[in-house]
């Protein structure tokens, strides 16, 4: 269960990450007037009343498997010259 908001807060969380991830989640918390230590607190609180991670994360399925391993290989891609040639092909 959550603690007390006064409960004293005197551990660490320490990550690594690429520094572009970094500025543009730091860009969002800005818009939603939340410096990166109450984004994190926020997201270990909703950890915990969510007794899991607060967002869907999904072990891809056998197809979406292969279609990742296709696009990574860039073999059996279908090209287009253009965004309009791609859309007329599911009109």
């Amino acid at each position: 269960m959550l603690q007390n908001h006064d409960s004293a807060k005197t551990d660490y969380v320490r990550a690594r990450m690429s520094p572009d991830v970094k500025e543009a989640a730091e860009a969002v918390f800005s818009k939603l007037g939340l410096g990166h230590t109450e984004a994190i607190r926020l997201f270990y609180q909703q950890v915990v009343l969510n007794q899991g991670l607060p967002f869907g994360i999904k072990i891809p399925n056998a197809e979406t498997v292969r279609a990742m391993k296709q696009v990574k290989s860039r073999k059996g891609l279908t090209r287009y010259k253009d965004e309009k040639q791609l859309f007329d092909k599911f009109r």
